[in-house]
């Protein structure tokens, strides 16, 4: 029987999507042993294990845990950016990101950062995280500026759009930091849906 470790002796187009199977089996698995485990007590073999390749094979597609976690980070800011653009006209650009971010949660779409890693990666040196989270706010500032030129174009500044979008993602962040500090018990959809509501409810308030 074919694994996701067979050797590859197909076309280039059948290459490409295997490749893409397994780099999402491999996330996949991560997903459920994060949130089954924690993400401490999950290792890089059991990584792979339940995604039913080898470590060796993992590495070729992720240097490290930590950097799976970054990978699924950017592969989320486009999905975060449409789904923002398509919240409903009336939602002001906070409620559209919040409800945007509520719906990933309950979709699984943020799975790998809401069961439970760690507010930094031990060992990693804080600029590999930037060039991410940049990313994302760029993302998310662009479609925050396109909902800004459909509905106010008079107050669609790019600066404006890029305030708003790194506020809201320091709520996104904040939110997750108090759900990654929780016992592991505590840590339920529900929860993360609150904190998030939370967060966003302190953007508004001060």
């Amino acid at each position: 029987m074919a694994t996701l470790d067979t050797p590859h002796a197909e076309p280039r187009g059948r290459r490409e999507a295997h490749k893409a199977a397994t780099r999402r089996a491999l996330q996949e698995a991560a997903h459920r042993m994060f949130e089954e485990r924690g993400y401490a007590r999950t290792t890089v073999r059991d990584i792979a294990a339940a995604a039913g390749v080898t470590e060796r094979t993992f590495f070729r597609y992720f240097p490290s845990k930590e950097d799976l976690v970054l990978d699924e980070t950017l592969d989320l800011a486009p999905v975060m950016r449409a789904r923002v653009i398509a919240r409903p006209a009336e939602e002001d650009p906070y409620a559209a990101v919040l409800g945007a971010a509520l719906d990933l949660v309950s979709d699984g779409g943020v799975g790998l950062m809401f069961s439970g890693p760690p507010q930094r990666f031990p060992g990693q040196p804080v600029r590999q995280f930037l060039p991410v989270l940049g990313q994302f706010e760029t993302e998310l500032a662009q479609a925050v500026r396109e909902r800004l030129a459909r509905h106010e174009p008079d107050a669609a500044s790019s600066l404006r759009a890029a305030v708003l979008a790194r506020a809201a993602v320091g709520a996104i962040r904040s939110a997750l930091f108090a759900y990654a500090a929780l016992p592991e018990g505590e840590r339920t959809l529900a929860v993360a849906e609150e904190l998030l509501r939370t967060a966003f409810g302190h953007l508004r308030t001060g």
